[in-house]
Order: C-alpha cells, then sequence, then structure tokens
C-alpha cells in the first residue's frame, strides 16, 4: 500500500500533560468532519499515561513516543520531517480552536498568497475563552510567528534548516523566520483563525522554572544575535539587552532571574562552536529591511476588553 496522503496534519508535541491535551485532542474531533486531515501526538518521554490515554479514547489518532525524553524541538523536527501532508498545523498541547472553518480559511489564504511559506494563528492567552471572538484585524505580512498555534505550508518548511534542537526551548520560532526571510518566503498573520492558549501568564513568575525560563529566553535571543545580524550591531545589542535584565531584575533583587541571566551568559560560551558553524548572517540591506516588518501577534484581546 503507498502512503496516505493528506491535505492537513495537526501535529502536537506533549509531555506530562495529559489532561491538558485530551481538552486539546477533543476539541480537534470536530475538524474529523473534513476526512482530508490527519492528527499527531508525540509524547516526549510522560511518566502519567498519556500514550496509553490518548490510545484507548482516541484510536483514530496517530501517536508516537520517546520513552526517554528528547525535548520539544526534537518531536516537532521529527513530526515535521515526517509529515506527507501540504499544510503542517502546530499547536501546543494546551492550546485549542476557538473559531469555525479553520482548514477552510488556512487553505483559501495559501492559494491567494503564493509566497506565504507560514502562517501565524491569532492567539488568546488564558484560562477561560474571551467574552468576544469577533476582531476588525485583517490579515498582513509579520516579521515572525507563535509557536503555540500556526501553520506550515511543508515544502516551504523542506527548504529550510530544522529548528535547532541545541536552543532547547524559545528562540525556534525566530531562527525559523529568519531562514524564510534569507530564501524570500513570507510570514503573515492570519487573525481569522483564533485559537485560545490555556496558560495564565501572569502566575509563571511564580512557578519553578522561572529562572530556568529566563535562562533559555536569553540565551536564544543572543544566539539569534550571533547567527543572523550584522556583526557590528551584535557588541551594542548584546550590551543593552544585558544591562535591561540587570537593571529590571538583578538591581531589583531578584536572584532567581540573576541566576538565569549568568546561566545564560554560560551557555553562550558552551554553545560558541554552533554559532559559528551555522551561521546565516543577513545582510546591510537585508537587516534593515526586516527591521521594517511588522512585529509578530504575540497576544490578542477583545476589543471590549481594550
Amino acid at each position: 500500500m503507498g502512503t496516505i496522503h493528506f491535505k492537513f496534519s495537526i501535529l502536537i508535541s506533549t509531555k506530562n500533560r495529559v489532561n491538558d491535551l485530551l481538552f486539546t485532542l477533543s476539541n480537534c474531533q470536530k475538524l474529523y468532519l473534513n476526512n482530508d486531515i490527519e492528527i499527531v501526538v508525540f509524547d516526549d518521554g510522560s511518566t502519567d499515561l498519556t500514550f496509553e490515554k490518548v490510545k484507548e479514547n482516541y484510536p483514530k489518532i496517530i501517536i508516537h513516543r520517546n520513552e526517554i525524553s528528547k525535548g520539544y524541538l526534537y518531536c516537532r523536527n521529527k513530526m515535521l520531517n515526517e509529515t506527507k501532508a501540504d499544510f503542517a498545523i502546530s499547536l501546543d498541547d494546551d492550546a485549542n480552536f476557538l473559531s469555525h472553518n479553520p482548514l477552510e480559511e488556512i487553505e483559501n489564504y495559501f492559494i491567494q498568497n503564493p509566497n506565504c511559506a507560514l502562517l501565524s494563528f491569532r492567539i488568546f492567552w488564558g484560562k477561560q475563552e474571551p467574552i468576544s471572538l469577533n476582531t476588525s484585524e485583517i490579515s498582513h505580512r509579520v516579521k515572525g510567528f507563535v509557536g503555540c498555534g500556526h501553520v506550515w505550508r511543508v515544502s516551504a518548511w523542506k527548504k529550510i534548516p530544522n529548528y535547532p534542537e541545541w536552543f532547547v526551548f524559545y528562540g525556534e520560532e525566530e531562527f525559523a523566520s529568519y531562514q524564510l526571510f534569507k530564501i524570500n518566503q513570507e510570514i503573515h498573520y492570519l487573525p481569522s483563525v483564533l485559537v485560545q492558549h490555556r496558560v495564565d501568564v501572569k502566575s509563571r513568575k511564580n512557578n519553578t522554572d522561572y529562572a530556568l525560563r529566563l535562562r533559555r529566553s536569553l540565551a536564544s535571543g543572543w544566539y539569534l544575535y550571533f547567527l543572523f545580524y550584522p556583526l557590528k550591531t551584535i557588541p551594542k545589542k548584546i550590551v543593552y539587552s544585558l544591562w535591561i535584565q540587570l537593571k529590571n531584575k538583578t538591581f531589583k533583587g531578584d536572584f532567581k532571574a540573576t541566576s538565569g541571566i549568568l546561566n545564560a551568559i554560560l551557555d553562550i560560551v558552551l554553545n560558541i562552536s554552533k554559532l559559528v558553524k551555522h551561521s546565516n548572517r543577513l545582510s546591510n540591506v537585508e537587516y534593515q529591511e526586516i527591521l521594517k516588518l511588522p512585529l509578530n501577534k504575540i497576544y490578542w484581546k477583545p476589543e471590549d476588553e481594550e
């Protein structure tokens, strides 16, 4: 038998968040009314019976498993490289569609915009659904995209390097955005497709992984400077970024953050050979061009709340 070809593949990487995942899969079930779709889950070494519960409750869903965690970027790379679909939708395990007919909206937009490689969705961050789903925003080209809700034109993904697994987490979307820019492929914001990311952003500072998240965020941001920015711009960018962190965190007695900052500096030293090997630097002209692009839309609020 030949390989089954789907128009859409929904790709979800997960680890030890089975209840969030099952809610997301329940939401995705309605999309099976469209027979041209597959849903793929990659369980990255969960110990909460994720694999067994997905198998039991959602037999139509494809699920892979790492017995020992290899990281979510490994999972995302593997799913994107193996899918045979035309379009690959990436959702976090705690994200779900709120808009109606998202697949139709996605396909039509890609057809009408052949140079668009990736679509970033409108994303509402919060545990409860927004009071309104409506928006007056319109689609447009942007600089980057958000990991928890976007869709690749798979043919474009195959033209750029994989997500850098040594980033661990944070920064991979910007890495891909720069790579797409270098080959003249565009990223667009599609507000007609709304996703809810079921996260309480304000509470994250109190989480036990606060310092680790800051470390990874800072390190990945600095990695991107070394990989893509013109050499003469890097020292100023690094110094300014470091000063802001020290002023807003260290000098205010945030010792957890200070630990994260110091470890991020260490990460730069440890990965210097990778930064040299994988650099794909923007020319001065490209750098000025990319600065003119609108920033990616990360957070959306209903207009009634603004």
